[in-house]
């Protein structure tokens, strides 16, 4: 009889999906530095290109057509990689200020981790953030029950976020073959293009992440029928973005690996 294939390793992303519910710390952070700018941005365009990069994140803001008209007009010219600088520091001192305060386990996270570790599944880790934003969270987040086996930040590999380098660099630390035998889980676009491009599963998370864009306490309090239109914009954007499996909550990946397993790990079963 042959050995059953089983998942071996899940990857997860930091904020939206594990920690910080609703992905909050650097969602602030960059409408204050648009705000200090002169040229404010919105709270969808902030989201927009969340979990990239935080430099690419800010190029990709100054992109968007509304935000490229509201700079020329302001200052005659269209942004270059000078002011991506200019802002990514005044985006990292205020984020850096407030990172502490995003770092609570969103709920079902902890609970999920152990079933993992109980499964013998390995647990490591990708984020947009840089080293230096990690060193902040890291700590924080071992106080509060988190710490996964493998670590690595955006700056940390060739290229962040759609690129797969730092997923590779988690199966090459962790020691797992091969990429099917992997789960990527995240709760934005960027997490599910870069879990794809690794040739990984890919888990999108609605409850708690960026794209869905709410607190817990806004979560809790909205009517059902609002909430239930919410998620499900959230589901299309992964579906658009070609999550393998879309989930409500974390607290359901269990389940999703087991789903996996039954099916031998073989691509194009949902």
């Amino acid at each position: 009889m042959t050995q059953k294939e089983r998942i071996k390793a899940v990857i997860f992303d930091w904020a939206g999906t594990v920690i910080d519910y609703g992905c909050f710390a650097p969602m602030h952070a960059f409408i204050q530095t648009f705000e200090e700018a002169g040229v404010p941005i919105t709270i969808r365009e902030a989201r927009i290109p969340m979990g990239l990069l935080k430099w690419d994140h800010i190029q990709a803001i100054l992109q968007m057509g509304r935000v490229k008209a509201e700079w020329v007009a302001k200052f005659g010219k269209e942004p270059v990689s000078e002011d991506v600088d200019r802002l990514y520091v005044r985006f990292e001192a205020i984020l850096m200020e407030s990172l502490k305060m995003y770092t609570d386990p969103i709920p079902g996270a902890l609970e999920t981790v152990s079933q993992l570790r109980d499964a013998k599944i390995a647990v490591g880790s990708t984020t947009g953030y840089t080293s230096g934003m990690m060193e902040v969270i890291v700590p924080e987040a071992k106080q509060k029950g988190y710490s996964p086996d493998f670590m690595i930040a955006s700056d940390e590999a060739k290229a962040g976020r759609p690129y797969p380098y730092m997923i590779f660099q988690n199966l090459t630390e962790l020691g797992i073959y091969p990429p099917r035998a992997v789960v990527k889980v995240g709760d934005t676009v960027s997490d599910i293009h870069e879990g794809r491009n690794a040739g990984v599963w890919t888990v999108a998370v609605i409850l708690g992440s960026s794209e869905l864009g709410l607190t817990q306490a806004e979560v809790e309090s909205m009517p059902p029928d609002e909430l239930t239109e919410r998620m499900n914009q959230t589901r299309r954007t992964f579906e658009q973005a070609g999550a393998d499996y879309i989930i409500g909550s974390i607290n359901q990946l269990p389940a999703v690996i087991e789903e996996l397993e039954r099916s031998g790990l073989e691509r194009g079963l949902r």
